[in-house]
């Protein structure tokens, strides 16, 4: 069976996102770049079935500039066996993104679909369920537990009133969530051995997905502000004090 994993460039998680002076935008020009850290748990959950054998390949895919290649670079140090970048220089929204992956998957034929529930750049998490829906297969979304059996895979998730347990029939779209697992760390011998492994450059032309359909109702973003900066705090001598503030804010 062949795993496909999605992974996503964002800006690390660790670097203070910052607005650009004309508001077009966020701030990337040297700025640390990584993988979106859901899809990062995703990908290590693969390479854990695989290694289980459950599975026989790994395939990373990644859709953007050609910037985008260094993450599967790295996708691939982890253990991924091959690497696909769907080369576009639009920002494609969710549904677009779901319909050039559902081309791809009628040419890689995979059994398991894994992604981060969401990306940490705009915390849309629609693709996962849309590629779902077009694919007209099962999904679990925000996984905690995976595991495999014969012709199915049984999924936990969390939710509020506990845990509940899917059992879906393969193929299927599974989104990953934090406590899924903890992503390996990368040695520097994994990192040279990437560069011999077989990373393809394939233009979202070529898959002739329908991209197109949704544009009359594309997501416009009007502007780009930076969050307002915390104010400092009081102290109140009273619990009367303490509501008569709130009510002065607006807040109660």
């Amino acid at each position: 069976m062949k795993i496909l994993v999605l992974v996503k460039r964002v800006i690390d998680y660790n670097v203070r996102v910052r607005v650009k002076s004309d508001a077009s935008g966020v701030e990337t020009d040297g700025v640390k770049m990584s993988i979106n850290p859901f899809d990062e748990i995703a990908l290590e959950e693969a390479l854990r079935l695989r290694e289980a054998g459950h599975a026989e390949e790994v395939l990373v895919v990644s859709m953007g500039s050609e910037a985008c290649q260094q993450q599967l670079r790295t996708a691939l140090a982890m253990g991924a066996d091959r690497a696909i970048h769907l080369a576009t220089d639009d920002a494609l929204q969710p549904l677009s993104a779901a319909r050039v992956i559902k081309a791809l998957i009628e040419r890689e034929q995979p059994g398991i679909v894994l992604l981060g529930k969401q990306a940490i750049d705009n915390d849309n998490n629609q693709t996962g369920q849309m590629l779902a829906a077009l694919w007209q297969r099962p999904q679990a979304t925000n996984a905690a537990k995976v595991e495999l059996a014969d012709g199915s895979v049984r999924v936990t998730r969390e939710v509020d009133d506990g845990l509940e347990v899917l059992e879906l029939q393969l193929p299927a779209v599974i989104t990953t969530d934090l406590r899924l697992n903890t992503p390996r760390f990368v040695k520097l011998p994994d990192i040279m051995k990437a560069k011999k492994k077989p990373l393809d450059v394939l233009a979202i032309t070529e898959l002739q997905a329908d991209i197109d359909a949704d544009a009359e109702q594309a997501l416009q973003i009007s502007d780009w502000q930076a969050p307002p900066k915390r104010g400092g705090g009081i102290k109140v001598d009273s619990v009367d004090a303490l509501v008569a503030e709130l009510k002065s804010r607006g807040l109660v």
